[in-house]
């Protein structure tokens, strides 16, 4: 017995040590974002038990992504001043850790953050290939961003975590999660699970498919995995992140639909959720 708890335990530590190491950028001395009581959400909110799961925050991470690169605009703001083309890894890292920080970190810290991402937007602008300007900053793109997580996490959340969530609960995520595109400048803003789903219904007219559209989902999908040990994991989330989509969405995307490997992508993914939240559990 005492071998065997010696066993789970260390590889509880190197399961955990995988998952912070792609999390948090130790070069730049990036550590776990510590939690508190003090932060913009109180303990025993609905944002405090979506976002704190690792498998449904990368599936639904990875799905929102693919959502916002739809926007011609948002596509064009990433296209022309980000580097993500070159640190795919780093571009998904920020976010999550800002997801992260703006969740759990201390109120001060987390403002920090938000104030950050807000100066960092107003030197995002631009001119779409039509020829019309685009600015990140414009409360209609940060809009459909904001939308494109919350609902992307949530649903993410509900398949792997929690079925049966009450709507009450889901309404309250999105009026909760709506205090930080508020912070950030998105209007509209949805505060209830109706108004989120209107706004998406709202926003596809202005939806498009491109050559550098698919360019990024391929980059997205076809990034090497951090580590050996991290690329079945990897696979396995990025292919759960595809079957969350929109029907709709994988469509444009030009992406697969559901096949006879659907129920094995699921049954492989609420494993790979059993298994962190096992490591993540304190003991």
């Amino acid at each position: 017995m005492a071998l065997l708890d010696t066993a789970a335990r260390t590889l509880k530590r190197r399961l955990v040590g995988q998952v912070r190491g792609v999390l948090n950028d130790a070069a730049k001395g990036e550590a776990p974002v510590v939690r508190s009581a003090d932060g913009l959400f109180a303990p025993d909110s609905v944002v405090w038990r979506v976002h704190g799961d690792v498998t449904t925050m990368m599936v639904g991470g990875v799905a929102a992504l693919l959502l916002q690169m739809l926007h011609p605009a948002v596509l064009a703001g990433v296209w022309d001043h980000s580097s993500f083309r070159g640190d795919m890894l780093g571009r998904l890292r920020r976010t999550a850790r800002f997801i992260a920080v703006t969740s759990y970190a201390e109120r001060a810290e987390a403002e920090a953050a938000i104030a950050k991402v807000r100066e960092v937007h107003t030197r995002v602008r631009g001119t779409l290939p039509d020829g019309r300007a685009y600015a990140a900053d414009d409360p209609s793109l940060l809009a459909w961003v904001h939308v494109s997580e919350a609902v992307s996490f949530l649903d993410a959340w509900i398949r792997y975590a929690e079925p049966d969530m009450p709507t009450a609960d889901q309404d309250r995520y999105f009026a909760e999660f709506a205090q930080i595109a508020q912070a950030l400048g998105a209007d509209p803003v949805p505060r209830s699970r109706a108004e989120a789903d209107a706004l998406v219904a709202a926003m596809r007219p202005e939806l498009r498919v491109d050559a550098r559209t698919r360019e990024v989902a391929r980059m997205v999908l076809d990034q090497p995995p951090p580590s050996l040990a991290m690329a079945p994991f990897q696979a396995l989330a990025f292919r759960a992140a595809v079957d969350l989509l929109p029907d709709w969405a994988r469509r444009m995307q030009g992406l697969p639909g559901p096949r006879m490997a659907t129920p094995a992508v699921r049954f492989g993914t609420n494993g790979l959720a059993s298994t962190l939240r096992w490591a993540f559990r304190s003991g």
